[in-house]
């Protein structure tokens, strides 16, 4: 769908042009400044509703960071709009809550792939196709973490479309359901829950883009049951490092 004469999105208020293959996708418009600082020559692009823009360089490579808001509508749109104004390459970049007891407050999770407890991707594809992180990218945030001697866990993270209904789910009034599938997901070795990969992930798959996950563990609440260590951690700069250098391995191996 063509919303004006020079292919301005209508959401994200980008052309082509405006951005880089490579893009870093957190939710928070206010992480884009933060983020771009890492970039060489960072100019604002577009701010309009939940979608902030700056284009830079990496390596001499034009990159770009596009926050997505919360949850799988919003971050479904971005990841439509960013295709079709040239990105091919995207880094998630947020928090999410611990749910395995060995994934602790202020390490990183890099997600292989989501459980579709979430609206989005019903409405592109069934419950049977798997929400997966790219290859590639999972392998490029892995290195990424290694070089900088930071503390990573690699696995399956949960998607969900309400906050608190993983913080109060005793409230809610489908709370058996709630309780009972969260119960599984541990069973299961979940690491952790957020809520965008997976409708990043299933819109990747579709639209033949890559797309990588990284967060940071700001507390687990499974270890606050257990009388375990918890404590709460927002600074989400060693996520930031991990990516950014991620997206400096990439652009290297694609130069080859």
């Amino acid at each position: 769908m063509k919303y004006s004469e020079d292919n301005t999105q209508y959401h994200i208020g980008l052309k082509p042009g405006d951005i880089g293959e490579y893009v870093i996708l957190p939710g928070d418009p206010k992480r884009c400044e933060k983020i771009a600082k890492y970039f060489d020559d960072a100019k604002l692009v577009a701010d309009r509703r939940e979608y902030t823009t700056y284009t830079g360089y990496l390596n001499g490579v034009k990159v770009s960071v596009t926050s997505t808001g919360i949850g799988g509508p919003s971050a479904a749109i971005a990841l439509e709009e960013l295709v079709k104004v040239g990105a091919k390459y995207f880094i998630r970049v947020g928090t999410c809550g611990g749910m395995d007891l060995d994934v602790k407050s202020g390490d990183l999770v890099i997600a292989t792939g989501a459980i579709r407890m979430e609206g989005t991707t019903k409405e592109y594809a069934p419950i049977e196709f798997p929400a997966v992180a790219d290859y590639e990218m999972v392998t490029a945030l892995i290195n990424s973490a290694q070089k900088l001697n930071l503390p990573y866990h690699a696995g399956v993270v949960q998607c969900k479309d309400s906050f608190y209904g993983q913080h109060s789910p005793e409230k809610m009034p489908v709370s058996y359901e709630l309780l009972n599938k969260w119960n599984a997901w541990i069973k299961l070795g979940c690491l952790a829950s957020e809520m965008e990969s997976a409708a990043l992930f299933i819109v990747a798959s579709y639209l033949k883009v890559k797309v990588g996950s990284i967060f940071l563990v700001v507390a687990n609440q499974e270890r606050e049951k257990q009388g375990l260590e918890n404590p709460v951690v927002h600074d989400t700069d060693s996520a930031i490092k991990t990516a950014v250098e991620a997206i400096k391995g990439l652009i290297q191996n694609n130069s080859k």
